[in-house]
């Protein structure tokens, strides 16, 4: 009876194989579509075996690190290091595949003694014949990987849609407010520290406010009203912090449009790394509600201390 051990190494591992799938799929699609692509061509690189079309055979006294093979059937006696991924054939395993076993379509027969350190994706039910070791799961392509490519581009759907509401919404405030502009960047050139100091207050204590108004019965409807606009408000502060980013970089451009979308480029492309971007959406809304707080506050005691403007004088009349 085979042996199917549990021990996945998690998600790490299943996000290499996606993305080894996806690149070998796109490069193999592009190959399979050139005219110069013949028939049992193989695209052996390295230590790699990447076959396009014909048969895909790994020796019991080869070992290769990665084994791809976009139609044809595949036979593995020998070692493979890494994944073994099959688009559409027949697949045999004798030997040893240290990671993952990908087969989209065709049949899968796993012998006897044979053995597969990670999963076993198959889109039908595989053959796996008694001594023949399986240490990570069986799972399907259709649940594996459309869970997979869901929630990828998911990801990316969500980064284009808020980039783009980051970008009109930023565009508005700079023609509807022009004096935003400058207000942002001389206070984050000369109040950078009493700045941070507003924003992680507003950040926290607006929630956390929202939510004790809601203990009492006459605040309820600020206080959803509040917890409704968070997001709103966490994104205009996104927004003034792209502006102060662009100001730095752009130091002397006298353009507004100009330093908020050279600041806006630089966010939103960190923003795809996934940890990175986080953070950086985090201490972006943080600085920003500082950096308009204080803006604000300064603005009338700057008023103030410029006076009005002075009358204008009379026009002198013509003599006759």
């Amino acid at each position: 009876m085979a042996n199917r051990r549990q021990t996945r190494t998690g998600a790490p591992l299943r996000k290499r194989s996606f993305l080894l799938i996806t690149g070998s799929a796109i490069l193999l699609s592009a190959l399979a579509a050139s005219p110069a692509s013949a028939q049992d061509e193989d695209l052996s690189g390295g230590n790699d075996q990447v076959v396009l079309t014909g048969r895909l055979v790994v020796t019991a006294d080869e070992t290769v690190d990665t084994a791809v093979i976009l139609d044809g059937p595949a036979l593995v006696e020998g070692t493979v290091r890494e994944a073994l991924v099959v688009f559409n054939g027949d697949t045999e395993i004798v030997g040893t595949v240290q990671e993952d076993v990908v087969v989209f379509n065709g049949t899968v027969v796993v012998r006897s003694g044979a053995e597969i350190g990670g999963d076993l994706v198959t889109r039908g039910t595989p053959q796996v014949e008694e001594g023949a070791t399986i240490r990570g799961e069986r799972d399907s392509v259709v649940t594996r990987f459309d869970f997979e490519i869901s929630g990828f581009a998911g990801r990316i759907a969500w980064w284009v849609g808020y980039s783009i509401s980051v970008l009109i919404l930023g565009l508005l405030l700079l023609a509807f407010a022009p004096q935003l502009f400058a207000a942002v960047r001389e206070t984050a050139r000369e109040r950078l520290g009493s700045s941070i100091g507003w924003g992680v207050g507003l950040f926290f204590l607006l929630p956390i406010g929202s939510i004790l108004l809601l203990v009492t019965v006459v605040g309820i409807p600020l206080g959803i009203f509040v917890l409704l606009a968070l997001a709103f408000i966490y994104t205009l502060g996104y927004v003034v912090a792209t502006v102060a980013a662009g100001s730095m970089i752009m130091r002397s451009s006298p353009s507004r449009y100009v330093v908020f979308l050279v600041g806006w480029v630089v966010l939103r492309v960190l923003a795809l790394i996934p940890f990175v971007g986080g953070w950086l959406w985090f201490i972006g809304s943080v600085w920003g509600l500082g950096l308009l707080a204080v803006a604000i506050r300064n603005r009338p005691r700057t008023e103030a201390l410029e006076g009005p403007a002075p009358p204008v004088p009379p026009a002198p009349i013509p003599a006759v």
